[in-house]
C-alpha cells in the first residue's frame, strides 16, 4: 500500500479495539518488564469482553462514537493528495499476483479466528495469523507452500502469455495507446479466474 498520506485521518476504532488497548495499558502498568504473549492475551481479552454486561461495555461504544465522530468530521476537511486515486490504471484482464503459502493458511484459517474472538481489530487478526503460522512444523507448512508453488507456476504462465498478447495487440495498432482486445483477452483470463476460484484464493 505504499507509505500513504500523513495527512490522512487516523481510521476509527470499534469499542473492542478500545477495550483491548485499555486491557494493554493496565497490563503494562501492573507487569512493565513482562512481555505479553499475544495468543493468550487476546484469548483473555475476548473471554472476558464476552461476560461484560451492556452498562460495562457502554464506556467503550461511547468511546468508539465519539472516535466515528471524529473519524466522519475529519474525512469530511480530507483533501487526498492530486494523483493519489489516478496512479497508473490496472487491466482488469491481467493476471492475479499468486498467493504466498502464508496468504493461503491465513484464507484458511481466518474465519476460525473470526469466530472465537469476535470484534478483534484486523492488525491483531493479522499478529494472531502470524504467530500461528511461526508455530507451524515445516510439515504442517508443506501443504500450503506446494499449493502457491503450483499457483506460482501457472501465473509466470499466464504472465507470460498476457505479456506476448499485449505487445501483439499493440503493435496491430501502431505507436498509439496500446489495448488489448477484451474479448479475447476476457475469455483467456476468465480461465485464469476459474483456476483461482478451485484453488480457493479468492479472498
Amino acid at each position: 500500500m505504499g507509505k500513504g498520506d500523513p495527512n490522512k485521518p487516523r481510521g476509527k476504532m470499534s469499542s473492542y479495539a478500545y477495550f483491548v488497548q485499555t486491557c494493554r495499558e493496565e497490563h503494562k502498568k501492573k507487569h512493565p518488564d513482562s512481555s505479553v504473549n499475544f495468543a493468550e492475551f487476546s484469548r483473555k481479552c475476548s473471554e472476558r469482553w464476552k461476560t461484560m454486561s451492556s452498562k460495562e461495555k457502554g464506556k467503550f461504544e461511547e468511546m468508539a462514537k465519539g472516535d466515528k465522530a471524529r473519524y466522519d468530521r475529519e474525512m469530511k476537511n480530507y483533501v487526498p493528495p492530486k494523483g493519489e486515486k489516478k496512479g497508473k490504471k490496472k487491466d482488469p484482464n491481467a493476471p492475479k499476483r499468486p498467493p504466498s503459502a502464508f496468504f493461503l493458511f491465513c484464507s484458511e484459517h481466518r474465519p476460525k479466528i473470526k469466530n472465537e474472538h469476535p470484534g478483534l481489530s484486523i492488525g491483531d487478526t493479522a499478529k494472531k495469523l502470524g504467530e500461528m503460522w511461526s508455530e507451524q512444523s515445516a510439515k504442517d507448512k508443506q501443504p500450503y507452500e506446494q499449493k502457491a508453488a503450483k499457483l506460482k507456476e501457472k501465473y509466470e504462465k499466464d504472465i507470460a502469455a498476457y505479456r506476448a498478447k499485449s505487445k501483439s495487440d499493440a503493435g496491430k495498432k501502431g505507436p498509439g495507446r496500446a489495448r488489448s482486445s477484451k474479448c479475447d483477452v476476457k475469455a483467456l483470463w476468465d480461465l485464469c479466474a476459474l483456476s483461482k476460484r478451485i484453488y480457493g484464493t479468492d479472498l
